[in-house]
């Protein structure tokens, strides 16, 4: 129980230290998201110790919602790679204390080249704070660290900032849904944001019967594209119905002739149709509250593009 008292007193602390923030988003914080949405170079950030992994952080967060961005060693730089700072990058420099030696010896170059310095530090006096174009409060009342030594709930602040900055600079910026598939191709979040167009079946493999068409060729068709379906379209591809294998096995129930109907005779008409650019996971969540394990692609409103069938998300491992 003791343990678990602790664990709740830092988890409080540190909330806490987030909620401060709030009360501090002013102008301060608007001129720190121009300087980065009108930034023509690169957004360049750093910092040491426990704030230069915040740092790598928040330079990946930025870069993957549309801003070129990455991480500087404060270290490293003051060794030879202060190169790479040109004239329209902005500098976002994070310092709790706003007097680290490194970020001191960093920013006098940073000056020099003209490029913008944001801070985001714990002490608005400081000396960091002071040279910077703008200057982000992150001060905390205390730390979660009962020993008051490891920095807690100062990086927690600190990485709560960098969001609330990336994510304000993304909705600035109009960062889609689509833009951020492009930035992630890879990896679960980019099969998350697939479109039902490159899922779908489409051209000769999708399944395709005239209303006239008699059901002995229905069934071939549907066997042949091997979707469990078949929709029924007229000369131009537009969709006037669907046969499934539970049409099918419907039909059988109630008539032994069904090879002597046509197409239009079992269709079931006005089926459960989805968009091309619609996300792939929205058609997955179409399939589960219908319950239905395959959805006719249409474009301009009822021709036929494709049909997305509940394999095809299978095999992305969205499931």
């Amino acid at each position: 129980m003791a343990d678990r008292s602790l664990a709740r007193k830092v988890l409080e602390t540190e909330a806490a230290a987030i909620r401060a923030l709030i009360r501090r988003l002013d102008a301060r914080f608007d001129h720190a998201v121009q300087l980065l949405h009108t930034c023509k170079g690169r957004v360049i950030v750093t910092g040491m110790g426990k704030s230069g992994i915040i740092c790598r952080k928040l330079a990946a967060t930025l870069a993957s919602t549309g801003t070129p961005a990455f991480f500087l060693h404060p270290a490293e730089a003051v060794h030879g790679d202060l190169g790479v700072i040109h004239r329209t990058d902005v500098v976002v420099a994070m310092s709790y204390s706003g007097e680290t030696a490194e970020i001191l010896q960093l920013i006098k170059t940073t000056r020099r080249l003209g490029a913008k310095l944001i801070a985001i530090s714990g002490r608005t006096e400081s000396t960091l704070s002071q040279a910077a174009d703008v200057a982000l409060d992150v001060s905390v009342k205390k730390e979660a660290c009962p020993l008051e030594l490891a920095p807690t709930a100062s990086t927690t602040a600190s990485l709560a900032m960098g969001d609330a900055l990336a994510m304000t600079l993304l909705e600035k910026k109009k960062f889609s849904q689509r833009d951020f598939l492009a930035l992630h191709p890879g990896g679960r979040l980019g099969r998350q944001l697939l479109h039902v167009s490159e899922v779908m079946h489409a051209g000769e493999r999708c399944p395709l019967v005239s209303p006239t068409e008699s059901m002995r060729n229905v069934i071939y068709e549907m066997s042949r594209k091997g979707l469990g379906m078949a929709c029924v379209v007229d000369r131009r591809r537009h969709l006037l119905g669907i046969i499934t294998d539970g049409d099918l096995r419907r039909q059988m129930e109630t008539s032994d002739g069904i090879l002597k109907l046509t197409a239009k005779d079992v269709m079931t008409k006005r089926p459960i149709t989805i968009e091309p650019k619609v996300i792939a996971q929205e058609a997955l969540n179409l399939m589960e509250q219908r319950r239905v394990t395959s959805l006719v692609v249409v474009e301009k409103s009822t021709r036929v593009a494709g049909v997305v069938h509940l394999h095809d998300l299978w095999r992305t491992e969205m499931i």
